[in-house]
């Protein structure tokens, strides 16, 4: 939340002294547990934030168990509908902090988008709406849409129109594209959100964009940033859009470790990928896939030779983080 002339101080803004990070609180001594140990170092369960049923169902049918530490540490704030500036590494489970809180304080209203999150790019635009999809699985009246360029805007300008969504998740120039035409209105949105925000705000282009997006919203929100890489420089700007936010910096490279986490990699020719890969996917359990194009220009690789990598640690099902 923020004054609505914050058009001018976004482009202009003096350098601000950067508050020391609050001290973690001690970690709980863990509850034993058989899915094994990711960052989750808090003995807590996602039932100790006092979820709706309807979401603790949800986390149920996921697999997860645990809050991981960012989730611990921002959830029980975000929930209350208090601002949030977090900065932690990919893989901590930034996205289901702002999930999970936006969708345990919606209240929807058909016709009225009340959920605005925006990304840097359609790919993630397009994973944040799944996240939402499957959080919101026993929640049938809340209905999520994605729009992003590179599809047709009467599509989405069909969608508004006669399916209104709840939750709108997409990028900037999209976004305001929708708003110029007046097909999307943004006088009802609660909770704003921008996640990968240093990507967004860097770029004046794109900063202006969302700049201008923000102040078609009501004074009165919700306002959330996230980002793997939020440095000094930036963390000034995001605070312009906020008031009296929650800071979460995990900025100690022991903490932006993924615990738990094994890489490995296979050098192999192309007639043989397939058949690793069949050989991997038959022996290895994944909760959470990520498949990485072949690698181009490592100073070991075989000439028409290819590196498979990809990221796991043995029994991946075991893992309880969102």
């Amino acid at each position: 939340m923020a004054e609505q002339d914050v058009e001018n101080d976004l482009l202009d803004y003096d350098e601000e002294e950067e508050p020391q990070a609050p001290q973690e609180s001690t970690p709980a001594p863990p509850k034993k547990d058989i899915k094994g140990s990711y960052v989750s170092i808090h003995s807590s369960g996602f039932r100790d934030f006092l979820l709706k049923p309807e979401l603790l169902r949800a986390i149920v049918d996921c697999g997860f168990e645990h809050p991981s530490e960012v989730q611990h540490e921002c959830i029980p704030q975000a929930i209350l509908g208090m601002d949030v500036l977090c900065q932690a590494k990919s893989g901590m489970g930034k996205t289901a902090v702002f999930v999970l809180a936006t969708l345990q304080q919606i209240e929807p209203v058909n016709g009225q988008v009340t959920v605005l999150v925006m990304c840097h790019t359609r790919e993630l635009a397009f994973q944040i709406s799944k996240e939402y999809e499957r959080f919101s699985k026993y929640m049938p009246s809340v209905k999520v849409s994605v729009f992003f360029g590179g599809l047709s805007i009467k599509k989405d300008e069909e969608v508004l129109k006669k399916n209104c969504p709840h939750v709108v998740v997409g990028t900037p120039g999209r976004i305001l594209a929708l708003v110029r035409n007046r097909s999307f209105s943004l006088k009802n949105v609660k909770h704003f959100v921008l996640d990968e925000c240093d990507k967004m705000l860097e770029q004046l282009d794109m900063r202006r964009d969302v700049q201008e997006i923000f102040r078609l919203t009501p004074h009165e929100k919700q306002c959330m940033m996230f980002s793997a890489t939020l440095s000094k420089d930036i963390r000034p700007v995001c605070r312009k859009f906020m008031q009296d936010p929650m800071e979460v910096f995990v900025d100690d490279e022991t903490k932006l470790t993924l615990h738990g986490l094994q890489q490995y990699y296979v050098k192999l020719k192309d007639s043989e990928k397939n058949r690793k890969l069949f050989d991997l996917l038959d022996v290895l359990e994944f909760n959470q896939p990520v498949t990485l194009s072949a690698v181009q220009g490592f100073p070991a690789a075989d000439p028409g030779g290819h590196e498979s990598v990809w990221p796991g640690d043995g029994h991946r099902a075991s893992q309880h983080r969102l």
